[in-house]
């Protein structure tokens, strides 16, 4: 057990698989506005130890495709379902002692594919949250949103 603050970078203390706890969008007085993937999403977040990182997150109670494959949802399922998803991987990098910008290199969202966006960290050990550090525009409004995440330890881990 390590006793005070943990001497790891930032970036050291990101490494690893995280597990979605709350996705929530907030106005400028920090008032919940709600959850655009539910109250109950569900994602995952990775961040390596040599700067990529990936995050998916999904809403529940997405309807399933009528047909079963892959490609063979009706424009409204597919739809349906890219709307209840969120997804991105690239690179990432820490900026100071409480930031973090992700690079995303592929995205569901084609407008974030090459950009650069900044999350401002909260990080107390195993929990994470990640808050957009200015207002983004969510169905016509400018909103905070406030990821709550959770580190997932692998079975023998010594962390």
């Amino acid at each position: 057990m390590q006793i005070g603050a943990d001497s790891r970078s930032l970036q050291e203390r990101l490494v690893g698989y995280w597990r979605l706890t709350s996705y929530e969008v907030r106005d400028g007085l920090g008032v919940l506005v709600g959850h655009p993937l539910g109250d109950d999403a569900a994602g995952c977040l990775c961040y390596t130890a040599d700067g990529l990182m990936s995050v998916q997150i999904m809403r529940l109670d997405r309807p399933r495709y009528q047909a079963g494959g892959l490609g063979d949802g009706t424009d409204a399922e597919s739809a349906a379902a890219a709307r209840g998803y969120v997804a991105y991987a690239g690179s990432y990098h820490v900026d100071g002692d409480s930031m973090v910008v992700h690079e995303p290199e592929v995205s569901l969202f084609p407008n974030w594919v090459h950009a650069s966006m900044a999350r401002k960290v909260v990080l107390v050990e195993p929990r994470l949250e990640l808050i957009t550090p200015e207002p983004l525009p969510f169905g016509g409004r400018q909103l905070t949103a406030v990821l709550r995440w959770q580190r997932v330890e692998q079975s023998g881990s010594t962390r």
